[in-house]
């Protein structure tokens, strides 16, 4: 019996423009078990809260998808209407986003924003949604949670803001969450509070998680697989384990070599020379080449293919093709 949860084949995601139309997604492909944690990690302009927004069906007004399926246990989400995807939005996919003063409501309380998912979804009375929601907000750590049901976003900190969307997103056990950054706004307690909690629901519910992060001290923490975005493309994918241990992309072990090591006194961080790419700017070849010092002639003429290194570990770079399998 398959696990395979979501399915992302070939997500090619435009954005209309006074220039033109511009690819923010390249053929990025990869899928997410039940009970599994896919972290996606790369610079900020890679694409990861893009890919994310593709999956949900919130992408603004000038974006698209251009082609490509992304298929939510065997429904392709992109051949959906807006209501039909309004029903799966919160209920089977849930997401928790970056900036938590922009997602929620701020002429709302707290409370009717966390009753409302639950009346909607699991047809809950509102005195039962009123209850699951301060249960709710007890479960992220929020004090006094019958006193913040009544008050608005503004009267709370960013970091209960952030545990509020939090809440929110959990409220109906959803089969897949995605989280853009979900713990930058918290403290080391809370955090690990939160990562417990999303950890606690996989296990209960077989929750499948897509996880945007920067922080590789997370990464290493929760994920199963990573994926590693450049640029509109995926150029590295694979078990946690591998990622850290046998990095095969040079952008990859750039990343790594710029996560400070405190238990090495000996470390100096190595930073990435150069600087993410505009998504118009027109690169032949690897869209990464201005930036390694390990290019080849045909990395700068060539698209990299996609090697397989290892069962489950993939990159896209000619370095790596003596090593493929």
């Amino acid at each position: 019996m398959s696990t395979e949860l979501l399915s992302v084949n070939n997500l090619v995601t435009t954005f209309r423009t006074a220039d033109g139309e511009i690819p923010a997604v390249r053929n990025v492909s990869f899928s997410v078990n039940k009970s599994e944690t896919l972290c996606i990690v790369g610079e900020s302009g890679c694409g990861k809260s893009i890919t994310s927004l593709s999956i949900m069906g919130l992408l603004p007004s000038n974006g698209s998808i251009k082609s490509g399926s992304i298929q939510l246990e065997g429904t392709d989400l992109t051949k959906l209407t807006t209501g039909e995807l309004r029903k799966i939005r919160g209920n089977k996919i849930s997401m928790i986003f970056q900036e938590p003063m922009t997602a929620l409501n701020p002429v709302i309380t707290i409370g009717y924003q966390l009753r409302e998912p639950l009346m909607i979804h699991q047809k809950l009375s509102k005195q039962e949604a009123n209850q699951k929601g301060i249960e709710l907000l007890k479960q992220v750590g929020i004090p006094y949670p019958e006193k913040r049901m009544t008050q608005y976003p503004h009267e709370l900190s960013g970091g209960m803001r952030q545990r509020v969307m939090i809440a929110i997103s959990l409220a109906c056990t959803p089969g897949l969450l995605i989280a853009d950054e979900p713990t930058t706004a918290l403290d080391v307690t809370i955090q690990s509070q939160i990562l417990d909690l999303i950890h606690e629901l996989q296990d209960q519910i077989g929750m499948g998680v897509i996880m945007v992060t920067h922080d590789m001290g997370v990464v290493a923490e929760i994920a199963d697989k990573v994926m590693v975005m450049y640029a509109g493309e995926k150029i590295e994918e694979g078990p946690v384990e591998e990622i850290f241990n046998h990095p095969s992309h040079p952008y990859t072990r750039g990343l790594l070599s710029s996560v400070p090591n405190v238990d090495d006194p000996d470390f100096e961080l190595e930073a990435i020379p150069g600087s993410t790419p505009s998504l118009n700017e027109q690169i032949t070849g690897c869209r990464f080449h201005p930036r390694c010092e390990h290019a080849l002639a045909r990395c700068k003429v060539e698209v990299p293919k996609e090697f397989t290194i290892k069962d489950g570990h993939t990159v896209k770079c000619w370095l790596s093709e003596e090593d493929a399998i």
